[in-house]
């Protein structure tokens, strides 16, 4: 796990390079390196030990040949399967690294080899003899990568504000809107109009004219695999063999639900090793409801675990959100990645690497959203029918907001369920081109949340959250491997309510974990504004002097909704909270 730059280009020099690298030095706090291969390009990196901790695995990792070099961000899970096909032809290797097996891959097979890779990877590969450059970002997005470029300078990082820093680059209030609605800029965009993120699961050969063209790779799952539970079970404890595998200390984001539940326990059934869990605790009054604390430590009696308990109250959210919101690269609304963070923030004692649930309720329609498009879907002639009727009535709670969503187009429908409030017409025009018409049209939907809901919100708050505490996230259920199992499943009844998760854990005598209600990960934000306190006069305060100097360029219905909060906070205290994120985010940054 590490942070990678480069500045291509008359810009480029030796203290722009520091720069970059000093910005993300949080990244890759056990190693630092700067190099130029020719003039007018310069690389950095920012290394976290994680495989191969020694020297030997340092980056910029050259090629023995000394015709190309490599660094990178990630983990490569299937590289001793690589290593082993590639020492079978003849080629030596130095170390015991996935880094010097991905370079060997690159120098081989060129962006062929990125097809045969099983990880997570944001990686820049550099020809000495063509002056070209290789770059390519892994299938999921788990790993960040950003870049801009005009015809004299290119720009590429692992973080936003390492490009920033050197641009000095306007907010661009184009991507409140997006925000405002769906939690997070626009795909492929960032606040800043120069900088963009590289598409997930793409790559791009650049050369002297520094033109950037970004090409789609596909995975290595030309064979048909047989989707069944019990195939689900072999492939899972597979992958935990490859991702809990590192040569420092490993532990677990453990909430007590299904998903990290399933994965904590196939890992000690496997290998008898208790390994360090984290989980929030919140204050006592709100435990009835928040209820991961008490469920792992029901979790935690079955099971051998080093147990820390991080305890969150309004004292210690106050006492940390300065230092949080200076560690936000860029805005998500979800309060997840404050709770993810000040885990990080305590389990950096003990670990470098947190393995988490990540992807599996994408993946097997594990949200109330997917219960309520399933419900939809069966009943849609009936629902679309008596939705306008029932929009006139005031109907209260989710009931409300179902019948409020909902559209004669299934997938307007969808959209208006994973945002915050009802779409507005561009955004629904913007998305409609992300569903994959060869699925299924439940599946489509589920599809649509991996590749945008999860890339853009889950995995952009792992990383964020862990890597600020130089940590690295891993999400097992991500795995080639899994995604390939998922992409030939053809009954859509094994993709609603996460069923062979559930059949496992039934199996592992855990039915008490898969009978817990489904909430998700966050801070008691509705019993916070409830209460009327410091909390909600320091958010009001905040987005009110917000609307004052930047109202005229908000979304009209955003304007309304900072100008009096206190008349939101009931109904949308998920947005405000985001908006506060937002708004405290620019004035820590002075945009």
């Amino acid at each position: 796990m590490c942070g990678i730059h480069l500045i291509w280009g008359k810009q480029a020099n030796e203290s722009a390079i520091n720069r970059m690298a000093e910005s993300s030095s949080h990244r890759g706090p056990d190693q630092q390196a700067t190099l130029s291969p020719w003039p007018e390009l310069w690389l950095a990196v920012n290394r976290l030990k994680v495989i191969h901790p020694g020297s030997e695995a340092d980056q910029p990792f050259w090629a023995p040949d000394g015709k190309s070099l490599l660094i990178w961000n990630g983990e490569i899970y299937n590289f001793r399967e690589l290593r082993t096909q590639l020492t079978q032809m003849g080629i030596v290797f130095t170390s015991q690294s996935d880094t010097e097996v991905l370079l060997q891959s690159l120098q081989l097979y060129g962006e062929k080899c990125l097809e045969k890779l099983e990880g997570t990877f944001a990686l820049i590969y550099v020809d000495l003899m063509q002056k070209s450059i290789l770059v390519a970002r892994d299938r999921n997005g788990e790993k960040p990568l950003y870049y801009a470029h005009d015809k004299e300078n290119l720009y590429i990082s692992s973080e936003v504000r390492a490009i920033n820093g050197l641009l000095k680059s306007q907010l661009n209030f184009n991507e409140i809107q997006h925000y405002f609605y769906l939690r997070s800029p626009s795909p492929d965009h960032t606040f800043f109009s120069q900088i963009k993120e590289w598409k997930a699961g793409t790559y791009g050969k650049i050369q002297s004219d520094l033109e950037v063209s970004e090409h789609p790779f596909t995975g290595n799952s030309s064979s048909k695999i047989l989707p069944s539970k019990e195939r689900f079970e072999k492939i899972l404890k597979n992958i935990l063999t490859q991702q809990f595998y590192a040569e420092v200390p490993v532990g677990v984001l453990l909430s007590g639900g299904c998903d990290s539940s399933l994965l904590y326990a196939l890992w000690y059934r496997e290998t008898k090793i208790a390994l360090p869990a984290y989980t929030i605790a919140l204050a006592q009054k709100y435990r009835k409801k928040y209820r991961d604390a008490d469920s792992s430590i029901r979790f935690a009696k079955h099971y051998p675990i080093e147990h820390h308990v991080v305890e969150v109250t309004q004292q210690v959210f106050w006492d940390n959100w300065e230092e949080y919101v200076k560690s936000v690269d860029q805005p998500v609304g979800d309060s997840a990645g404050f709770l993810t963070w000040i885990i990080g923030k305590e389990a950096k004692r003990e670990v470098k690497v947190l393995i988490s649930g990540a992807g599996a309720d994408e993946l097997w329609g594990g949200y109330q959203r997917h219960k309520a498009i399933d419900f939809y879907l069966r009943n849609k002639k009936f629902i679309t029918s008596i939705a306008p009727i029932l929009k006139n009535v005031s109907l209260a709670g989710q009931v409300g907001k179902f019948f409020n969503a909902v559209q004669s187009d299934s997938k307007e429908t969808f959209l208006n369920f994973t945002a915050l409030q009802n779409l507005p017409e561009n955004l629904h025009t913007e998305y409609r081109p992300e569903f994959d018409p060869n699925l299924s049209e439940y599946k489509q939907l589920l599809d649509f949340d991996r590749k945008n809901y999860l890339a853009q919100d889950v995995l952009k708050v792992q990383d964020n959250a862990l890597m600020a505490n130089g940590i690295e996230g891993r999400a097992p259920y991500l795995d080639q491997k899994m995604i390939s199992l998922w992409e030939n499943v053809t009954d859509d009844k094994c993709l609603k309510g996460k069923p062979w998760i559930k059949e496992c854990l039934k199996e592992l005598d855990l039915s008490w974990v898969v009978k817990r209600p489904k909430l998700g990960f966050g801070l008691p934000l509705k019993e916070w504004f409830a209460e009327r306190g410091d909390f909600a006069k320091r958010v009001y305060n905040s987005l009110k002097k917000f609307e004052k100097m930047y109202g005229e360029q908000c979304p009209q219905e955003m304007r309304a909704m900072i100008a009096n909060p206190e008349s939101f906070s009931k109904t949308h205290f998920l947005t405000l909270y985001n908006l506060f994120l937002l708004t405290e985010w620019i004035n820590l940054r002075q945009l």
